[in-house]
């Protein structure tokens, strides 16, 4: 049966991340790092492509429906999955320790609340992304399966024995009111000798209880909507590889963004502009450990060679990112191709800069010391741009059917000179002022001479285009104009007019109809959750705060009950598309609640002493 994509809940350890859905199934793990080779597929396919379910049993021995009731324990990313029965109540804990030099370990606990409850566990993994077929043994008691380089141990109750077949482990078992039972999945390359450690599952629990409490006690954000902006920004923080500091744009590949259609994506890497953008709402929020980590991350990446700055980067620092299609998965509805790797990390985006300086910028705002290699990769990448802005590029989205003067990276283009302006001249940075306030001032010129179209009051998607894009929501965000100028309020307009729907939400740019062909690909997507995000914040700096405020409370009612978000929404069906979680949408989020707060405070006034 289909599961619609919020019907997900995601644990991880800052390493990776497993996604399990209502039914009790865990249909996506790539134990190793978030970009490894998934053991459990059954997202992209069916059960055959690998999956591991804990839940109650039917009288016929078939597992029951979805559960009644979940939950994450307090403010953690510890999942609590309850099912009421005919003969009692049970719940299962699903959570992944931050690993601290373990290997990584999915732990699920089976409680039993109420009578006597019949339960099942189906381990059914399937590596190379539920190709191979795993060899399976039993050794001191754990079932292991494994296949070329890797392994998985999964440790069961004592008293439970495995039925295998085909490369199965089932098994069957009772819990009654007050007993529980445990069971931990390890993973670790199948050549080590000697077995991953069988953790104490409650002071595991435990520890990663306190990690999450002592993590969230940081978040300075004590405005309206608190509880959705703290499971965002727990969300983003199980984005982020802990040994490097990079951020996944989601934890998943090929979640549709039109479902049966083929605008499937591998988001399991490090963009610089998501990175940057993530970093933006965790520095906004009291996290800065994040953006220090990410800072020294993006020196490594870049290696000192910034005129080959890439859009993107593995969790790890790699440049190569082939991208392949996996013929024997059909995708998530029949939505094919399966794609691993992205063929975009060769792109030019000229808005990357200006993206990686702000945060930069916004790091140094924030107090994180003055580091010199920083300093010499700003510059670095002003050279860059001054050689580089007059060209054309392949914008913020990545289209695919060619490149064109985006307004939007024209944009970036001059905020990366203008944060770089303002470092200057607060004595951070040591460059020729002048000139770059000369070439500010020429990008500034251009982008209002050839990107505006005077006779409908708007900026456009590029030069010369009828065509509008929601970044262009960003202008007011960004400094370039101000947010009362009426070149700004016309833009706003005019997006809200042509690429939001009835109810706000707003698409990124035209497609399938537009004669333009912006992106090269059949089919169309659902509204951009991101850019109506960007919508709430510019309703808001133009005035209208009501409505962004009105905006705003309809886009968080299109969170999963567990808070989470996709990448798209289709109003039509009302469900949730592409990759998930993602960390676009999350930090639109977490941005536009600030946003909000900051400027209802300031229309409020200062509060007068009594």
């Amino acid at each position: 049966m289909s599961r619609r994509i919020e019907d997900f809940a995601v644990v991880g350890d800052m390493q990776t991340a497993a996604l399990v859905c209502r039914d009790g199934s865990v249909d996506w793990l790539c134990p190793s790092r978030f970009d490894g080779e998934a053991v459990f597929s059954r997202l992209l396919g069916t059960e055959e492509h690998g999956f591991w379910r804990i839940a109650p049993t039917t009288a016929q021995g078939a597992p029951v429906a979805d559960a009644d009731r979940r939950r994450y324990r307090g403010e953690s990313l510890v999942l609590e999955s309850e099912w009421d029965t005919p003969s009692g109540t049970v719940r299962v804990t699903d959570f992944m320790p931050p690993r601290h030099g373990r290997a990584p370990q999915l732990i699920r606990i089976v409680h039993g609340l109420e009578g006597r409850v019949e339960m099942a566990s189906t381990f059914r993994p399937r590596f190379g992304y539920g190709r191979r077929l795993p060899w399976m043994q039993e050794i001191d008691e754990r079932t292991v399966a494994e296949s070329g380089p890797e392994a998985l141990w999964l440790t069961t109750p004592l008293d439970v024995a495995a039925e295998e077949k085909d490369g199965t482990a089932h098994h069957t078992f009772f819990v009654a009111a007050g007993e529980r039972r445990v069971f931990c999945l390890s993973w670790q390359p199948s050549h080590l000798d000697g077995q991953p450690d069988v953790p104490d599952a409650g002071e595991e629990l435990r520890h990663t209880l306190e990690f999450w409490g002592d993590w969230v006690a940081q978040c300075t954000y004590e405005g309206p909507y608190r509880e959705a902006v703290v499971r965002a920004l727990i969300t983003l923080k199980a984005m982020t590889y802990a040994p490097t500091g990079a951020i996944v744009a989601a934890v998943t590949t090929s979640l549709p963004e039109e479902i049966g259609g083929v605008r499937n994506w591998d988001y399991r890497y490090t963009w610089l502009r998501d990175a940057s953008i993530t970093l933006s709402a965790l520095l906004r929020t009291g996290n800065r450990q994040e953006a220090v980590k990410w800072r020294a991350w993006l020196l490594r990446a870049v290696s000192g060679d910034p005129e080959n700055l890439q859009i993107m980067y593995s969790i790890r620092g790699e440049r190569d990112l082939p991208e392949r299609e996996l013929s024997w998965l059909p995708g998530y509805e029949n939505s094919a191709p399966v794609r691993i790797g992205n063929g975009a990390v060769d792109q030019l985006q000229l808005d990357v800069p200006g993206e990686v300086i702000e945060t930069l910028f916004m790091a140094h705002q924030s107090g994180i010391a003055r580091c010199e290699r920083t300093g010499n990769l700003i510059l670095r990448l002003i050279d860059y741009l001054r050689e580089h802005w007059r060209e054309p590029d392949d914008g913020i989205w990545e289209v695919r059917g060619g490149r064109r003067h985006f307004v939007h990276s024209k944009v970036m283009a001059w905020v990366a000179v203008d944060r770089t302006v303002r470092l200057v001249e607060a004595g951070v940075l040591n460059a020729d002022l002048a000139s770059l306030v000369a070439l500010r001032d020429e990008i500034h010129a251009e982008v209002c001479d050839r990107g505006f179209d005077a006779e409908r009051n708007t900026f456009t998607q590029f030069y010369g285009s009828r065509e509008l894009d929601a970044s262009l929501l960003l202008l007011p965000r960004t400094g370039f104009l101000p947010a009362d100028d009426p070149r700004v309020i016309g833009t706003v307009d005019a997006v809200m007019d042509e690429l939001a729907t009835d109810d706000g939400l707003v698409h990124r740019y035209p497609t399938g109809q537009s004669e333009e062909n912006l992106d090269g690909l059949p089919g169309a997507e659902g509204a951009f959750l991101l850019c109506s995000f960007w919508a709430v914040d510019a309703l808001a700096l133009t005035g209208r705060l009501t409505q962004a405020r009105a905006l705003f409370e309809r886009l968080l009612d299109l969170r999963s009950d567990l808070g989470l978000l996709a990448e798209e929404y289709d109003p039509v069906q009302g469900r949730q598309l592409g990759n998930y979680p993602q960390a676009f949408s999350m930090i639109g989020l977490v941005d536009s609640a600030v946003q909000l707060f900051d400027l209802e405070r300031a229309e409020a006034g200062p509060v007068m002493a009594a």
